[in-house]
């Protein structure tokens, strides 16, 4: 039986000898066996301090054992093992748990998630005390219907409900059938045959100099750029006839009122729609 120095100096080779080994694998280890290797360090580290501690007490062998090669991060608190007192009675050891690392990542994300919540109860609370402009609208519009004795056509939202619109009222006033493309590419044509008469709609107030034509009805013809009222007053021209568009809080836009053939008639929304503005057909009743 060596004597307790004698024990105590094998107890801080063997952690030392142990911690080098971990220390290599701590380096070899992935993402993927970092937690298996991590719970057999803590296995190796607590098997390590019984039997310490029961040498110490004179209980157990003093063979040394050998070590698996493991990762790194358990061998750490082995390193308190030298300090362990004289004398000790034998006691049931229960595994030490490692101190939770700060996951500095979550705490980020959750501190920016906290920040968004904020923020969005912010713009909640703001928009609370906004008027109800879609539903102001809805009013006003169904009120400008009765009084006019016209009932809403709905039509789609994709980006060409004002020549689906217009598609309509051709239809049921002029019967005339025409698509949505063939309005787009009748409106283009009659721009660019008579340019002058939409430079004021072509000005770009953000670079204060005219859109190029040509640029502007290529568009108009091949994407569903929504349209306005250069084309409203194009198709106007086009099919000789008024153009009148109902509007909440102002007065009708009416394009072309000497126009020879039969008043096509729209309503405009600008909050109702969650896609932003929007055009319907206007029937009789």
């Amino acid at each position: 039986m060596s004597s307790e120095e004698d024990i105590r100096a094998r107890h801080r080779k063997e952690v030392k000898e142990l911690t080098g080994k971990t220390t290599a694998m701590k380096k070899q280890a992935t993402k993927s066996t970092k937690k298996e290797v991590m719970k057999q360090i803590q296995q190796l580290e607590d098997e390590m301090k019984q039997r310490h501690i029961k040498e110490l007490a004179g209980d157990g062998s003093e063979e040394t054992e050998e070590f698996e090669e493991i990762t790194p991060e358990q061998l750490l608190a082995q390193m308190n093992i030298s300090e362990e007192p004289k004398n000790v009675e034998p006691v049931q050891s229960t595994p030490k748990q490692q101190p939770k690392r700060r996951n500095r990542q979550k705490e980020r994300l959750a501190k920016r998630e906290a920040e968004i919540a904020r923020i969005q109860e912010e713009a909640r609370l703001e928009q609370d005390k906004q008027p109800d402009l879609r539903g102001i609208e809805l009013r006003n519009i169904q009120d400008l219907c009765d009084l006019q004795k016209v009932k809403q056509h709905d039509i789609i939202p994709d980006g060409h409900c004002l020549f689906s619109s217009i598609s309509d009222q051709l239809k049921i006033r002029h019967n005339i059938e025409v698509d949505v493309y063939e309005l787009r590419k009748n409106a283009a044509e009659y721009i660019k045959e008579n340019p002058d008469d939409f430079i004021p709609f072509l000005f770009d107030e953000e670079t204060m100099t005219i859109r190029n034509i040509d640029e502007y009805t290529d568009k108009l013809v091949n994407t569903v750029m929504w349209g306005g009222d250069l084309e409203i007053l194009a198709l106007s021209k086009v099919y000789d006839c008024p153009i009148t568009v109902m509007m909440s809080g102002r007065a009708p836009l009416r394009m072309n009122e000497d126009g020879e053939n039969v008043e096509l008639k729209l309503v405009y929304y600008q909050h109702a729609f969650g896609l932003g503005e929007h055009y319907n057909s206007l029937h009789d009743l």
